[in-house]
C-alpha cells in the first residue's frame, strides 16, 4: 500500500508506544469489470497504534480514495503460526521480495 511500517512512535510526553500490524479488508465496485456489478476486495497492511489509527491511515491511502473503497473489516495481526509479530522501525526503501505466479510454482 506504500505505507512504511513503524514499530515505535515517540509521544509528546516521552513515552514509547508500541505499533501493531493491522490487515484492513476493503471492498469496492469497479465499473470497468462487469459494469461494476461485482464487489472486489483487497487487503491493506497498516502499522498503527490501535484500530482507530489503522482506519484513519487507511482512509488516506491514494488507491483507497481513487477506487472509492469502503472498509469491510479490520484484523489485528499479533501472531502467525506460533510466532509473535514484532514491528521494528525501518527507514529502508526495501519493501520485501515479490514472488510471481511463475516464481511461486518453482518453489
Amino acid at each position: 500500500c506504500g505505507l512504511q511500517p513503524q514499530m515505535l512512535m515517540l509521544l509528546k510526553n516521552g513515552n514509547l508506544n508500541h505499533m501493531n500490524l493491522y490487515m484492513i479488508h476493503v471492498g469496492f465496485y469497479d465499473k470497468t469489470i462487469a459494469d461494476g456489478i461485482y464487489e472486489s476486495h483487497l487487503n491493506f497492511f497498516v502499522a498503527a497504534e490501535d484500530p482507530k489509527d489503522a482506519k484513519e491511515k487507511t482512509l488516506l491511502i491514494p488507491q483507497y480514495l481513487e477506487k472509492n473503497m469502503h472498509i469491510d473489516g479490520i484484523k489485528e495481526i499479533s501472531s502467525v503460526d506460533g510466532y509473535k509479530v514484532i514491528l521494528e522501525k525501518n527507514n529502508s526503501k526495501d519493501l520485501g521480495r515479490i514472488f510471481s505466479y511463475d516464481d511461486s510454482k518453482q518453489l
